[in-house]
């Protein structure tokens, strides 16, 4: 009985040496996607990123280009289930495209705050309240 025991493992491990190591899991793509993005971030996500991070926004936390299932969104408050995207100037080519990944995030629980270039680079306040309004709407109570 030992004996294919030890037969079974063997065929797994070789088996195991045959799959091949260089095609990552999707998660590990979307991973190191988001953190390329991470550090190549358009002019008005630093402007947006600057205003999120460390819980500069009264005290929210939020992350930059996360992974969420096959799409990537700009910033997340996982806990309220919040994210926020900035729109560039590409974007009229994409509203297709978007539709689906909003049904797909909203699916999930998640609420989508848009903003363009434009707004960041004109009404940072507006857009400040905006997230806060919709950050305290979100959030579990008691907080």
């Amino acid at each position: 009985m030992a004996s294919s025991s030890t037969a079974g493992a063997a065929r797994r491990r070789r088996a195991n040496e045959r799959r091949p190591t260089t095609s990552p899991r999707r998660g590990e793509v979307a991973r190191a996607r988001a953190k390329a993005l991470r550090s190549n971030m358009a002019p008005a996500e630093v402007v947006i990123w600057e205003m999120l991070r460390a819980g500069r926004l009264n005290g929210w936390k939020f992350a930059r280009q996360v992974p969420i299932g096959p799409y990537i969104a700009d910033f997340a408050a996982r806990r309220e289930k919040l994210i926020i995207e900035i729109d560039g100037r590409s974007h009229e080519q994409t509203v297709a495209q978007d539709a689906r990944r909003a049904a797909y995030l909203a699916d999930l629980g998640y609420t989508i705050l848009r903003f363009t270039n434009a707004d960041v680079a004109t009404d940072r306040d507006s857009i400040a309240r905006d997230i806060d309004h919709q950050m305290r709407l979100a959030a579990p109570k008691g907080l």
